[in-house]
């Protein structure tokens, strides 16, 4: 029981870690239009909006899709690991109930576990 609670934890925090962290990086590509994703290629051929940028000799990638490309991966992550994040954190009101803590503890017996 209390390897269960302490890794449904672990994985809880983890796993809201790293949907935080998604969604600030599709907060931020979004608010800046992608201009973050192409800054390494220091071009001032490179229009403000990365969707419409173009590939040039400059960057050592095809800018094209970059922007879209980053989004279509990044969303579905973000709602991946809040979806366990979310499963993490029903685990560990498991965990708890069978250790006798929490809301529903009362109501279980041993014996009925």
């Amino acid at each position: 029981h209390w390897a269960l609670l302490s890794v449904s934890v672990l994985n809880c925090l983890l796993s809201t870690a790293c949907s935080v962290g998604l969604a600030l990086a599709v907060a931020l590509t979004v608010h800046s239009r992608g201009t973050h994703l192409v800054t390494g290629c220091n071009s001032s051929a490179l229009p403000l909006d990365a969707r419409a940028a173009i590939a040039t000799n400059d960057c050592p990638f095809n800018t094209t899709r970059i922007y879209d490309t980053a989004l279509a991966l990044w969303i579905p992550s973000l709602l991946l690991a809040a979806a366990e994040a979310v499963l993490s954190g029903r685990s560990c009101l498991v965990a708890l109930v069978f250790q006798g803590i929490g809301p529903c503890a009362h109501s279980y017996g041993k014996e009925q576990v």
